[in-house]
């Protein structure tokens, strides 16, 4: 390639970084007409897509100089943004959270992001949307810019958790074992009696996270004294192959060890394949099975049980 080439694309690749940080107002004081800069914004979408990061995580993703990184976090901690817990292997270094008020200022610079590059895609006909995202997905890849899908994490829910869990089982036991809306109400049944009834010493919910969107569920119940009771795992297309179910499994047992519960027992389906293999694989035993019709389907109910 010539000289005058190399020097042309250059000029190219730098005009069109130009036009297009202007575009997207990058380069504006703050962003989004909102109090922060653009790599506050970043800090900020960091913290509430990961479980407790330390700082130094995020300014190694970020790539930010740890002095600066830590005057952003000073800041945010005095406006009350983020709260801080110190490591237990090292109290000089903290996990970081965003507080409450940090959540409602990341939900308010989403939306307005959202809606901007709505605005901008809306002047665009659906010819040239597509040819637009297809010209971003080659700049990522030619340039490596494309990253692994983020692990999921487990974590406690949240405000609105409880209703993903109902609809989450209602729409896929639909989509792919033909389950009616008796399955969705018997879920909610499930769901308002935790919620009513809930005893934090001995029970517990986790929602597998995928960069803030719920891709799973899983709850352990008290079932009396003894026994626990495992219900309502799911797994959703989108978190599949991550072993986020046989991690939903081994958090329930630990923590029904934790307890002192002495057994943990669950009810299922012999068609739920994928299910049976990992409570097998975590130490359950199928202790009995009888066929039953229920949901619009004839099925194969079947108790599993694991002694701790």
């Amino acid at each position: 390639m010539s000289s005058s080439d190399s020097g042309s694309e250059i000029a190219a690749v730098r005009a069109f970084n130009r036009a297009y940080t202007k575009k997207l107002g990058v380069l504006d004081q703050h962003l989004h007409k909102s109090p922060y800069s653009l790599s506050e914004a970043r800090v900020i979408y960091e913290l509430a897509h990961r479980d407790e990061p330390t700082a130094k995580e995020i300014g190694g993703e970020l790539g930010l100089d740890p002095g600066y990184l830590s005057r952003i976090m000073q800041n945010f901690e005095e406006a009350g943004l983020v709260s801080r817990k110190p490591l237990a292997s090292d109290r000089r270094h903290y996990r970081l959270s965003l507080t409450a008020k940090g959540r409602q200022a990341f939900a308010r610079l989403d939306r307005a992001s959202q809606d901007e590059v709505a605005a901008m895609l809306a002047s665009l006909s659906e010819n040239d949307r597509a040819h637009l995202t297809e010209a971003m997905a080659a700049i990522e890849r030619l340039l490596g810019l494309k990253h692994a899908a983020p692990p999921a994490i487990l974590r406690d829910p949240r405000p609105g958790d409880m209703g993903y869990v109902v609809q989450s089982h209602g729409s896929l036991y639909a989509s792919e074992y033909g389950f009616d809306a008796t399955f969705e109400a018997l879920v909610a049944e499930i769901v308002a009696k935790y919620i009513t009834s809930f005893d934090a010493s001995r029970e517990r919910c986790w929602i597998a996270d995928i960069e803030g969107r719920p891709v799973g569920s899983v709850f352990l119940v008290r079932h009396n004294d003894d026994v626990a009771k495992l219900r309502l795992l799911l797994v959703d297309p989108a978190g599949r192959g991550q072993g986020i179910g046989q991690r939903f499994v081994a958090e329930c047992v630990a923590f029904a060890r934790a307890c002192g519960y002495r057994r943990i027992t669950l009810w299922t389906q012999s068609i739920l394949v994928a299910a049976r293999k990992i409570y097998q694989d975590a130490g359950f035993k199928l202790v009995a099975s009888e066929p039953h019709r229920s949901f619009g389907q004839s099925l194969i109910g079947e108790t599993w049980e694991r002694e701790l």
